[in-house]
């Protein structure tokens, strides 16, 4: 291994050795700090940790589906019905408790006074949850 100086008019090319000296000494110091403190994480506290109690989960709540296809029938949970038994079937599902949540599938082609209606009718009915069905869009 070759060591230059700044009057060194025995080498008048570039030094083409590496001198690792100081990346090796810095790594042994790495490895006496690792080798040292790795005992330390093995160690773990014995705690008596208090026990709690806590209440039950509550009721998920059931879900009824109302579809509406592209000609404007209704279906509640796939079963036809006119819009006047569709006003009682809202009326006695925000009567339950815990209310259901109201899931609005409707068809692509359907008008939009037709989905306007239905949402009107669930909130004129006190239902509150209120979701839209949709397909996932293909990658």
């Amino acid at each position: 291994m070759s060591f230059g100086g700044f009057n060194d008019n025995q080498h008048s090319g570039p030094m083409a050795d590496i001198n690792v000296t100081p990346m090796v000494d810095v790594m042994l110091v790495l490895l006496v700090i690792f080798i040292i403190s790795a005992p330390l994480f093995t160690h773990a506290l014995k705690l008596d940790l208090p026990t709690a109690q806590s209440a039950p989960a509550p009721e998920k709540p059931e879900t009824v589906t109302v579809g509406i296809d592209a000609a404007g029938k209704l279906y509640w949970n796939d079963q036809p019905v006119s819009a006047q038994e569709l006003d009682t079937r809202l009326a006695t599902a925000s009567a339950r408790q815990p209310q259901p949540e109201l899931q609005l599938r409707a068809d692509k082609s359907t008008r939009y006074e037709t989905i306007a209606e239905v949402m009107s009718a669930a909130q004129g009915a006190g239902l509150t949850k209120l979701g839209f069905v949709t397909d996932p869009k293909p990658k």
